[in-house]
């Protein structure tokens, strides 16, 4: 990838050659000097105003966000090619419902892994009815997660449940942001405990503080909250037509969602951005900030 060049640096080496050369003269032209000096800050104002813009349209981001701005592009190439963004999968799914701190970096981690169909976050395990972020009562933020278990497995996602936590499976924690599996049936009840009881024979002494409870209740977050990550990226999510509906349940919100946030990586990516609708423009930007944010951190 191009390196952008320090324009800046360029600038100011000019400026102070130019300024020195007037140091020169300067018993000679002293009445002058002020002018003179007033003259060449102008000039290099200006072409340090022209080199920093010439530096960040020649950076590999700028054309993808420039074309972004520009819908018309966009939505000419979705007519054109007859490409819409894939927002449900007609596939048979499970659900799980977890709570591992703050619910943002848990959606980005399971967004970006394979087999994972939607995901939405909200407010579950407590007896407060509807409610909200800033009046949750005894609920905890959690992720709920619908998935193919022909491609991955519940016992998969406890094991990115178990290595993922924000504030750590053995510190108590207020209930907002407390460790919690809501099972849905019998049989992910079952996994459930049994994982935890291997979990906690490798962290013992220390005690795992997980809640096992059943699933009775879930309030979905406030939009903000939803496809957090992704909502940074404005002009990308003008162009997949969103709504507060699809905030919850797009299933390529919930790919870029994790893949733009550097979850997964650029190759995977690569092996799912086919399946998500998405333009050769919308792609090309995609693909840089992949690349780009690969490895950052996930939490809050």
């Amino acid at each position: 990838m191009k390196k952008c060049c320090n324009a800046r640096d360029h600038i100011l080496v000019f400026q102070f050659s130019i300024n020195l050369l007037i140091g020169t003269f300067y018993n000679r032209f002293c009445k002058m000097r002020v002018v003179l000096t007033l003259i060449v800050t102008t000039i290099c104002l200006c072409t340090y105003s022209s080199a920093i813009f010439n530096e960040y349209t020649s950076c590999n981001s700028s054309s993808f966000i420039g074309v972004l701005k520009l819908f018309s592009i966009v939505r000419n190439e979705q007519k054109e090619l007859n490409i819409k963004p894939v927002h449900a999968l007609d596939k048979p799914f499970k659900t799980a419902t977890f709570g591992m701190g703050c619910f943002w970096g848990a959606e980005s981690l399971y967004g970006a892994t394979k087999g994972i169909m939607r995901t939405t976050v909200g407010y579950a395990g407590g007896s407060k009815e509807g409610p909200t972020y800033r009046n949750l009562g005894d609920h905890t933020e959690v992720l709920e997660i619908d998935f193919d278990p022909e491609v991955i497995s519940f016992q998969d996602l406890l094991k990115l449940f178990w290595n993922n936590h924000e504030y750590g499976l053995t510190t108590p924690i207020k209930r907002q942001y407390m460790s919690l599996i809501l099972y849905h049936d019998e049989e992910q009840k079952k996994i459930a405990e049994q994982s935890k009881q291997d979990e906690q024979k490798k962290r013992a002494p220390e005690i795992v503080t997980t809640e096992i409870r059943p699933k009775t209740n879930f309030y979905p977050a406030e939009d903000y909250h939803q496809k957090y990550r992704l909502q940074g990226h404005r002009d990308l999510c003008d162009t997949l037509n969103f709504n507060s509906k699809l905030l919850q349940t797009s299933y390529v919100g919930t790919k870029l969602n994790g893949y733009l946030s550097g979850v997964g990586g650029l190759e995977q990516f690569k092996t799912e951005v086919e399946t998500m609708g998405l333009t050769p423009t919308q792609k090309e930007y995609c693909t840089y900030y992949v690349e780009k944010n690969e490895g950052q951190g996930l939490y809050c």
